[in-house]
């Protein structure tokens, strides 16, 4: 057993503390926004595809901007990046709150200024920060209590928020959230990034940016794994933006769609880490396979078993384990495959495609809705695209490249 002290310093202790409440805050606030629907429908006069395609725009931007915060983080540190992402998004928040918030407005506060706040305040860029400050030996227990941390803010923020919706109504809600956002600017200061990594190697192989890029987009195994993340995009969209909506559809109580976000959001932990854990033992890409398809089971039985409040926990359950089990098996796959040196530029090209799935899965189904008047067919698709990425891990070459070293 190592050694080796867990903290190299006080600056690394510091670091984690500051990323962790950065991401409960963060991805928190984020994931309570379907909660606002039946308010802003009445109140701002939003349909369901406008509120979807907003809420849709926003996670597209965020995969958009997450690698140009990344080359700002580079270049000028992780607490310039995340200090701008705060006030892009407490820009959003505050112009929303002050009357800036029906038609295009809507969507330039909800969509476009805390989508571009995303990028640097959401998980990518904090657990990047964090993992230059841990040695490999430790690097994935940091950056996994990082990870952790965003889940706690999926639990805890849909059982606070419904309170606060009830308690004083969405306009305080939204107030509060300033406050937070502005808290998340002061966190940002204490995010720094030391100049050398901690266990950098000082040489690595000597491909260019531009090299990496064209060998992973003519890498078949990339393509699939940037395909499956696609569909994770696709279903997480849909369940984050759209239950609340369809659990009052199906006669739930309205607590209920709290109470499915708030189980996603602590079962995500277990599957997280549970995923983490076996990736380092099994096929990643069977690991992949498995969890695609039983988000398939998860749907069918939560669409087709009549409606009850029983079923509606036991989907939150499951399909919050399964969440962002996606999340380890495929970042760990990208590097096995092609190394660490562009891992943030490879991984940053896999997580756009799952944005994108996001951005069609929040905005389509809202279209469905107002076309149709169910989210039957968009939950038809969800299955659909389960197989298909079921389907596709499987042919991928769990191998690393082999490269011929060029002076």
């Amino acid at each position: 057993m190592s050694s080796e002290k867990f903290f190299q310093n006080k600056t690394a202790l510091i670091t984690l503390i500051a990323a962790s409440l950065i991401v409960i805050i963060a991805l928190g606030i984020r994931q309570t926004f379907g909660l606002f629907y039946f308010d802003f429908s009445t109140d701002l006069d939003i349909s369901i595809t406008q509120f979807g395609f907003a809420l849709g725009l926003q996670m597209l931007l965020w995969g958009f901007f997450a690698p140009w915060f990344g080359i700002v983080t580079d270049k000028y540190g992780g607490n310039v990046a995340i200090f701008i992402g705060f006030l892009f998004y407490l820009a959003g928040v505050l112009l929303f709150y002050l009357g800036f918030n029906t038609d295009f407005y809507f969507t330039l506060t909800i969509g476009i200024l805390i989508g571009v706040g995303l990028g640097s305040t959401a998980i990518n860029i904090p657990i990047s920060v964090v993992a230059k400050h841990f040695p490999l030996s430790n690097r994935t227990i940091a950056t996994g209590i990082v990870t952790s941390a965003g889940s706690f803010g999926y639990f805890v923020s849909p059982l606070l928020v419904r309170y606060s919706l009830i308690e004083t109504g969405w306009e305080i809600t939204i107030l509060y959230f300033s406050f937070l956002l502005a808290l998340g600017l002061i966190l940002a200061l204490f995010v720094t990034t030391p100049k050398i990594p901690v266990g950098s190697l000082p040489k690595e192989n000597k491909q260019t940016a531009t090299e990496a890029f064209k060998e992973a987009f003519s890498n078949k195994s990339y393509i699939y794994l940037t395909l499956g993340f696609f569909v994770c995009g696709w279903h997480i969209a849909l369940v984050a933006t759209h239950i609340p909506t369809y659990v009052n559809d199906r006669g739930l109580p309205e607590w209920c769609a709290a109470a499915i976000l708030a189980l996603i959001g602590i079962f995500n932990m277990v599957g997280t880490l549970t995923a983490g854990y076996l990736s380092t033992r099994y096929s990643k890409k069977l690991i992949l396979s498995a969890i695609y398809l039983l988000r398939g089971v998860s749907i069918i039985y939560f669409i087709f078993l009549p409606p009850s409040v029983f079923n509606a926990m036991v989907f939150g359950i499951t399909f919050g384990f399964l969440w962002l089990a996606t999340v380890p098996p495929t970042n760990g796959l990208v590097a096995h495959i092609f190394g660490t040196k562009y891992i943030g530029l490879l991984y940053g090209f896999v997580f756009l495609s799952h944005q994108v799935g996001s951005f069609l899965g929040a905005y389509l189904s809202g279209v469905f809705y107002e076309l149709y008047g169910s989210f039957d067919y968009a939950w038809y698709i969800s299955i659909a695209l389960s197989i298909f990425a079921g389907l596709i891990h499987l042919p991928i070459k769990e191998k690393a490249i082999e490269r011929t070293q060029t002076a």
